[in-house]
């Protein structure tokens, strides 16, 4: 617990990296920076695809609608939020010369898409509209 305090911490003030260790090669940090920004456009993606949803498919149930743009949002969230921290953390560990951290993240959001996928693909065979 402590440590994850330290890690949001840090999210605010990555200055503060500096006093983890040795400065890594450049290229592994812009590398990690650019995993992060793939985690950003992902959740990004996830966030439109919820508000899609919600928007542009007014005749599904209320139900239906609303249980699948609220997945969609959450994992691009949970995503966003899981994006800088991994950041951070990798960051940390490349400057103490530490293995790279592991997540169970990437299981988490491919169940979660693919949920979504599966409800979608059962809404558009069975046709659940509200019947307008």
């Amino acid at each position: 617990m402590i440590d994850f305090a330290k890690d949001v911490r840090l999210w605010f003030a990555p200055s503060r990296l500096k006093d983890e260790g040795d400065t890594p090669d450049y290229r592994f940090s812009l590398a990690n920076e650019r995993t992060f920004l793939a985690w950003i456009r992902t959740a990004l993606a996830l966030v439109g695809g919820g508000f899609a949803v919600d928007q542009f498919l007014p005749d599904l149930r209320w139900g239906v609608r609303v249980g699948m743009a609220f997945a969609l949002l959450a994992v691009g969230a949970a995503c966003a939020l899981r994006a800088v921290n991994h950041w951070v953390r990798c960051e940390r560990a490349m400057r103490r010369h530490e293995d790279l951290p592991l997540s169970r993240f990437p299981v988490v959001l491919s169940l979660g898409v693919g949920l979504v996928a599966v409800a979608m693909v059962v809404v558009v065979l069975l046709g659940w509209t509200s019947g307008r």
